[in-house]
């Protein structure tokens, strides 16, 4: 590993490198934006070359999706800690809360929005139906408050309700509607669409 640079205190471990590339990453955005953060920017902010930064991170979208990512992380601590506090037990009232937590906040969190304003495939959209992000919405699901087995919803159903879940938020966050709902109609929406799948799914499991 290279001690050239950053800023006279060179990492210790290739991880390190990395968590402060990506620190270094986010400082940037919250000061030029994503679309105009470059790796450039990047190891100027740590007083490294490109070279040092590519040795860690082939694309600036690499970087930028690891913050996000890490962002993700948080949030999701936090949406279930929200969950809780509601008291929410049923499933459906669960999955309901859930996507109205998310539909409120993602745009107002710096990290998670990276994941609207990216206009390739990281961005919310083919990035968030691939088989990577279903996967991570199958293990936020589990962290639930709610018994799925006593509803009767299984394993191979909770990797599907998290792929119609990332779909339909990705519908509500890139396009929110004109004008957009107010929380009291996006809960009725979601209560009248999506909550009667979950409150009888044996009747709608694909054989």
């Amino acid at each position: 590993m290279a001690h050239h640079g950053w800023g006279g205190r060179p990492p210790a471990t290739d991880a390190e490198a990395r968590q402060r590339i990506v620190d270094a990453t986010a400082r940037c955005i919250d000061r030029h934006g994503v679309a105009k953060t470059t790796l450039s920017d990047v190891a100027t902010e740590l007083g490294v070359t490109r070279q040092t930064v590519y040795r860690h991170f082939a694309r600036i979208s690499d970087i930028v999706g690891e913050v996000a990512a890490q962002g993700a992380a948080s949030f999701v601590d936090r949406m279930v800690a929200h969950l809780r506090g509601s008291g929410v037990r049923d499933p459906a009232e669960a999955v309901v809360e859930g996507m109205m937590f998310c539909v409120r906040t993602i745009p107002t969190e710096p990290r998670l929005s990276l994941l609207l304003q990216l206009k390739d495939s990281s961005a919310f959209g083919r990035g968030a139906t691939t088989a990577d992000a279903i996967g991570y919405g199958a293990l936020m699901l589990r962290r639930f408050p709610v018994d799925w087995d006593a509803a009767g919803i299984g394993e191979d159903d909770l990797t599907g309700l998290a792929e119609i879940i990332m779909r339909l938020l990705t519908s509500l966050l890139q396009n929110p509607g004109e004008p957009p709902r107010d929380d009291e109609r996006l809960r009725a929406l979601l209560e009248r669409w999506l909550a009667p799948a979950l409150r009888q799914p044996s009747l709608h499991r694909v054989p």
